[in-house]
């Protein structure tokens, strides 16, 4: 990913606004929807949601509960949804990406499953993953100068920071659980406050997506992360202007 990569992206970036002008609303409305759904399930499913894409637009679109799922997982799938709509009202309001607003997004993902907003006070453990996240007193005070380096670290790129944003956010694993799926929106929160579209990392690319996250939680290589959230935001801009 070089400086004219990004140019370009950005490039593609101003087209798709000056086009979002031109779309009658329920074009964009459509095309919103699906992409909440198509997000959602993706979302969801990366954390072991077993609804499927079809089972999750039943629920979002057409209100119709799903037969053999358990209530937790059906939360998880309406809650994602709400937790989406929320952070776009805060964009919408200009609000900049702050620790109320993390901490309230995690409380909607996690509403009628456990108290979420809460930072942990035990140890957890990422399955699969050699990093060990911190103990939870370390971690309270890592959330601080995360907090604090939101919109005073210094990056080369809004893409390269949105990367940062939910790489050092799971590294630290403030929550109990659903530290993933709010890691996910708070870098779609990076994006689309600086005029790009949302992404969603696709459940069948989740064995790379764990690679790059743990290459950055030992090494602190954010370069492989970066070029993935760079691959899908093209490539959601691209499929934009064929519209």
């Amino acid at each position: 990913m070089i400086l004219s990569d990004i140019e370009n992206l950005y490039k593609l970036r101003d087209e798709v606004i000056e086009k979002k002008k031109k779309l009658p609303v329920p074009v964009l409305e459509k095309l919103e929807k699906s992409f909440v759904i198509e997000y959602t399930h993706n979302s969801t499913a990366i954390e072991g949601n077993t609804l499927s894409l079809a089972e999750t637009k039943l629920v979002l679109e057409d209100k119709i509960s799903v037969g053999g799922k358990s209530l937790r997982e059906i939360y998880e799938i309406i809650n994602h949804e709400k937790a989406y709509i929320f952070i776009e009202r805060q964009i919408a309001q200009k609000q900049n990406l702050d620790e109320n607003i993390l901490k309230d997004t995690h409380q909607i993902l996690m509403e009628n499953i456990i108290q979420g907003g809460i930072y942990r006070n035990c140890e957890v453990k990422i399955t699969g993953a050699k990093h060990k996240p911190p103990s939870a007193n370390e971690a309270y005070y890592q959330m601080k100068n995360f907090i604090a380096d939101l919109y005073s670290k210094h990056t080369e790129n809004i893409i390269t920071l949105s990367a940062w944003t939910h790489a050092e956010f799971v590294k630290i694993h403030p929550f109990v659980d659903g530290n993933g799926r709010a890691a996910r929106l708070i870098m779609n929160y990076r994006l689309m406050e600086n005029g790009f579209l949302p992404v969603s990392v696709k459940q069948e690319n989740r064995l790379k997506y764990y690679d790059v996250l743990e290459n950055y939680a030992l090494n602190g290589d954010i370069i492989p992360f970066s070029e993935m959230i760079f691959e899908l935001e093209e490539q959601r801009l691209r499929e934009y202007l064929e519209v």
